[in-house]
């Protein structure tokens, strides 16, 4: 079943979309690891499963969709993980460790719930935690053409919508400092945040846009293209 599924979600998204997905080098090549994306509307957590060829892959999705039959039985064959967002989730907390310690890839979403703005919004320091609690690495992926409004309206002409999957260079976070941990923490989710902004067009940074780190990674960015052009050979 859940592989006539996979194609079902390939076969629907190439009827109804046009898919763009680049970045694959930027994906660990053994090992468990956490990918980081913006959330822009419905469409966003079967695009994992377009996106990548894998079965070892957990998506978390907000609590209120395990009340629809339709998820909780998508549920049982792609991992999702229901979580509840507003309340400390302990026990869903150790079911994703185990995961993570059995080399699975866990799919989050830091801002917690879908923009209805088109564009980033202030994301919710738990993923953070969650991510430092992990210890793995992050995979930043910016989603850009699959906000509802859009996708719906062109759905109704019967036009297909054109979306993006970009994935960025991993990166870690430190582990949490015992003192100024809230501190830490929006620190740690600003940084995530940023460097998925970084990667989206600019009227999708929304909140971020003028965030001072995601303009220091821009500089890093300018800094390592221009040590690569200076060590080019001589055409």
């Amino acid at each position: 079943m859940k592989y006539f599924l996979r194609w079902l979600i390939r076969a629907i998204f190439n009827l109804v979309a046009r898919v763009d997905v680049t970045g694959y080098e930027n994906l660990p090549k053994e090992g468990s690891f956490v990918i980081a994306t913006n959330h822009l509307g419905i469409v966003d957590a079967p695009m994992a499963f377009y996106a990548l060829d894998r079965w070892d892959m957990f998506v978390m999705i907000a609590e209120k969709w395990e009340k629809v039959t339709l998820f909780r039985w998508l549920g049982k064959y792609f991992n999702f993980i229901f979580i509840d967002r507003f309340n400390p989730d302990i026990k869903t907390l150790r079911k994703v460790i185990k995961l993570m310690e059995e080399d699975n890839i866990l799919v989050i979403a830091p801002e917690g719930t879908r923009s209805r703005v088109g564009s980033l919004i202030e994301a919710k320091p738990g993923v953070s935690y969650l991510a430092t609690k992990l210890n793995r690495p992050i995979v930043p992926v910016a989603l850009a053409g699959t906000e509802d409004e859009v996708f719906f309206a062109n759905l109704k002409r019967l036009k297909r919508t054109r979306m993006t999957v970009t994935a960025g260079p991993a990166f870690t976070l430190p582990s949490l400092p015992k003192e100024n941990r809230d501190e830490a923490l929006k620190q740690y989710t600003d940084e995530i945040m940023c460097h998925i902004a970084a990667l989206l067009p600019e009227k999708y940074r929304g909140f971020y846009a003028e965030h001072l780190r995601l303009k220091e990674l821009f500089i890093e960015k300018e800094k390592r293209t221009q040590h690569v052009k200076e060590h080019l050979p001589n055409a």
